[in-house]
């Protein structure tokens, strides 16, 4: 009787360890399979006329994304889960005009209109 429990305790001891194994496997295959994809996809991107080179976010699913297409022209587009609409076209001299996006331009939100009025005032005066 004794011999038939340790060997069954035996057995669901293999069992288990051979199961995490299995598990330790398929999850590091896993990991390694989606590099992989993700270096291949990036390099096929890459070698494309479209490339996204910023993107902001306006609400939950809503996005304003500057795309590049081709080597001189610029489109704003509106993405959102069921439409894309192009808002803007722009050229390489007027993408270098505009400020970059900084984390203090997110700070102003809760700022009042009239400091950032006068804080436009004092960058912009003759």
């Amino acid at each position: 009787m004794i011999l038939l429990v340790s060997n069954s305790f035996l057995n669901s001891v293999i069992d288990l360890i051979t199961v995490l194994v299995i598990f330790l496997f398929v999850l590091a295959l896993t990991y390694y399979v989606t590099r992989w994809i993700a270096g291949y996809q990036k390099t096929k991107t890459a070698q494309g006329n479209l490339s996204v080179i910023e993107v902001i976010r306006v609400s939950n699913n809503q996005y304003i994304q500057i795309v590049r297409a081709g080597t001189d022209k610029y489109l704003v587009v509106g993405v959102s889960k069921e439409n894309m609409a192009l808002l803007a076209t722009l050229t390489e001299e007027e993408l270098r005009a505009m400020p970059p996006q900084t984390a203090d331009h997110a700070s102003k939100i809760g700022e009042s209109f009239s400091d950032i009025l006068e804080e436009f005032k004092k960058k912009h005066a003759k």
